[in-house]
């Protein structure tokens, strides 16, 4: 080893796949000393040699730790001026950003089917639908429109990948929750304009009323998340604390782009009394509540004194 050099050996980790049993590991790489290198020059560099194997597929730790190192840890080097590294293999993956778009399109496709042409077909009659059926449905397909465009527009995504596999797995919920069973409750014949004539559902100011809340949470939505937007400059991952409206009176929450979610649906599961509508609101309620307290807990310990101990989780004075 030169003295203006330093090594880096590459092993495969315990759990080997196709691909990695068939690289020639372990693998030295070298490297100069200065600026130190961190774990995605490694990650760059183990694709140069080998090209089947992107940077986005590598999960590199250390021996003693399986955990993976992010991308920007510097290498901390033996008294050898030497290092060892684990390389595992993720597997295909694909971008959120593509796994996002899929996953709405779901609802978008779902419920204009059901409402619009195949109403004979599933229910054995047409359906006359009523005001409330055709407040529902709009409000399902500006939201996932929203999303979509959010999707597109807005949001940057910290990490670029995730398993190939986790776009079947995440879909599911979007079109058979969200998708199938939501829209088969919502524009069934026990909602339509006869069914629901004189009745508190069939009035025009709790319609306007719901529509009022409803845009209000979606509106709230999306400035949260133009908000978190401007907390991380392209190309970084740059975490700093959110400040303004949801995060600071009168919310004060740590995410309240799910708290608006929840709102929203919530407005849809009352107006309608859809069971599907609840069975959706309570599976994504309870996991955007988890992610919420998992995101409270992590600002907590990084930013310490400096983040706001009067903030909530989700829920304002509550959770």
């Amino acid at each position: 080893m030169s003295d203006s050099t330093i090594q880096i050996k590459v092993t495969a980790a315990k759990k080997k796949t196709a691909l990695l049993r068939s690289l020639p590991l372990p693998l030295t790489l070298t490297f100069p000393p200065s600026p130190p290198p961190t774990v995605r020059d490694v990650k760059t560099a183990i694709q140069q040699a080998h090209p089947s194997l992107s940077a986005v597929r590598q999960k590199i730790s250390l021996p003693e730790a399986p955990k993976a190192l992010g991308d920007e840890s510097a290498i901390l080097f033996g008294s050898a001026g030497d290092a060892e590294l684990v390389l595992g293999d993720l597997g295909p993956q694909i971008s959120w950003r593509t796994v996002f778009i899929v996953e709405y399109a779901g609802p978008l496709l779902i419920h204009p089917l059901v409402y619009h042409y195949l109403p004979q077909l599933i229910y054995g009659a047409k359906v006359e639908h009523s005001a409330l059926q055709k407040s529902v449905y709009a409000m399902v397909l500006l939201h996932f429109t929203k999303r979509e465009l959010e999707t597109l527009l807005v949001h940057r995504f910290s990490h670029a990948t995730m398993p190939l596999f986790n776009i079947f797995k995440n879909s599911a919920h979007y079109y058979i929750l969200s998708g199938a069973l939501l829209a088969y409750d919502l524009y069934r014949p026990g909602l339509s304009a006869p069914a629901v004539a004189g009745t508190w559902r069939d009035n025009k100011t709790m319609l306007y009323a719901a529509w009022a809340i409803w845009t209000f949470a979606q509106l709230s939505n999306l400035s949260t998340h133009l908000t978190l937007r401007a907390l991380r400059p392209a190309g970084t991952t740059t975490r700093a604390v959110p400040m303004g409206y949801g995060f600071s009176a009168p919310f004060r929450l740590t995410s309240p782009n799910y708290f608006f979610e929840i709102l929203g649906w919530g407005v849809v599961f009352c107006m309608s009394g859809s069971l599907a509508a609840g069975l959706f609101l309570a599976a994504s309620g309870r996991q955007m509540i988890l992610w919420a307290q998992k995101k409270h807990a992590g600002y907590k310990r990084e930013f310490g004194d400096k983040y706001p101990r009067s903030r909530k989780a989700i829920f304002p004075r509550i959770l």
